[in-house]
């Protein structure tokens, strides 16, 4: 099951499953670490263990939390697991811009979000250590060009100076709400023009969304960089 929301439950909290992946130490666990807590630890070693912070935000006047998953450093064995990405409706997939080799890998990381989990799981693709302009192997318009041909969104982070990490977490979470929003419009459609239509059990999910054009390839554009 994808995230969902039911009728009955408009005074409960939203909880969206976000992930983070990318290669091993492209700094996935301090952009959450500066997102959630405000802290960076320049000397931090490989996460052990699953980790996920949740962080409430307040979107349209609703209180959403985002449940964000770190991949606990399985994937320098290339063991992260079908239950780590069960029920995500988004993912930050990060490089880092200094080491060309962690960009060259997204391709391989796309492919694993797409076997585990539903093709609309609302990416943003993070080119995080921008701070390091002297040892950039990967400019800006690589990321955007690789942004737009897969249909993600787009940013440069930096987790040391704070740079865009709000931002890039905020993005996704607002885009899945967006999704989740029109969803809630849609069923309330549909029951007033079939009033017996109980859709499933009054529950709407994601997993189809309308962010698919013809031919399959997804209509989002890419965002924000500085």
């Amino acid at each position: 099951r994808m995230a969902f929301y039911s009728e009955e439950e408009q005074t409960e909290d939203y909880l969206f499953k976000i992930v983070l992946i990318g290669d091993s130490a492209v700094g996935k666990s301090n952009l959450l670490a500066r997102f959630a807590r405000d802290e960076f630890y320049p000397n931090s070693k490989s996460t052990i263990g699953v980790e996920f912070q949740t962080q409430k935000m307040e979107i349209n006047g609703k209180e959403v939390k985002a449940q964000i998953w770190d991949t606990a450093g399985q994937e320098r064995f290339r063991a992260v697991t079908s239950a780590y990405y069960r029920g995500a409706v988004g993912a930050l997939l990060v490089y880092d811009i200094s080491r060309r080799q962690t960009f060259d890998s997204i391709g391989r990381w796309l492919n694993e979000l797409h076997t585990y989990s539903d093709m609309n799981v609302v990416t943003i693709l993070v080119g995080n250590k921008s701070d390091l302009k002297d040892a950039r192997e990967v400019s800006t318009a690589e990321g955007k060009t690789l942004a737009e041909a897969q249909g993600l969104f787009f940013m440069e982070t930096s987790a040391l100076d704070s740079s865009n990490v709000a931002a890039a977490f905020q993005t996704v979470v607002r885009e899945i709400f967006t999704i989740l929003s029109r969803k809630v419009i849609q069923s309330q459609e549909l029951k007033k023009h079939d009033p017996a239509w109980t859709g499933n059990g009054k529950t709407v999910v994601l997993q189809t969304d309308g962010n698919q054009q013809a031919g399959g390839q997804p209509k989002k554009g890419w965002c924000c960089s500085t």
